[in-house]
């Protein structure tokens, strides 16, 4: 079975593309989703209080998820770090998911594929594309934030032109182009091309 990820900046429409997948029949693992899980269980807590400290965490030893994002954001080492947590416990969890499926091929979406050299793990990597003022103007409506906070976030991620490069599909998320069709073209090569 081929593995596939699906990256794209943030406010790219990874999860409109993701649900053309999804209809199209091809199990989604949605890295971000379940690495949220993770700050239920207890070693990874443990872990998390070791590398950014107990000012990410709330007096009842939950972390504060608020004070974590507002930390890595502003801070490239401590987001380094718990990267460093997340994705060897992500590509662990998407290998046992992906050995339960049954399908042609499986997708794991998320964001920084290529900042952090996952593109290892799969066959193809498929990006979205959406040009930069267009996604500030989607997020500023979808997350009720500021333009600067949401620009302090972009600047953690590879430019979506750089990850266009990178990457072996590209589909152009613009409202009115045919994000439909270019799905079903790429899972026409995935199901009937070899990797």
């Amino acid at each position: 079975m081929k593995r596939v990820g699906l990256t794209g900046g943030i406010g790219c429409g990874k999860t409109t593309v993701v649900d053309e997948f999804l209809r199209r029949g091809i199990p989604c693992f949605i890295a971000d989703r379940h690495a949220a899980g993770y700050y239920n269980d207890a070693s990874f807590l443990s872990e998390l209080r070791q590398e950014l400290g107990d000012s990410v965490f709330h007096a009842d030893g939950t972390a504060d998820k608020a004070r974590i994002a507002s930390l890595v954001f502003s801070n490239h080492e401590a987001l380094r770090r718990l990267n460093a947590l997340v994705h060897p416990r992500v590509m662990n969890d998407f290998a046992v998911w992906a050995s339960t499926q049954d399908a042609p091929y499986v997708i794991m979406e998320s964001a920084i594929i290529f900042e952090y050299q996952l593109e290892k793990h799969f066959d193809k990597v498929i990006a979205v594309y959406l040009e930069e003022e267009e996604r500030m103007q989607r997020l500023l409506l979808r997350d009720k934030t500021t333009r600067e906070l949401l620009e302090q976030r972009m600047r953690n991620q590879m430019s979506a032109e750089e990850k266009m490069d990178l990457a072996d599909y590209v589909i152009l998320n613009y409202e009115g182009n045919p994000r439909q069709r270019q799905v079903a073209t790429i899972d026409h090569y995935l199901r009937d091309c070899q990797p």
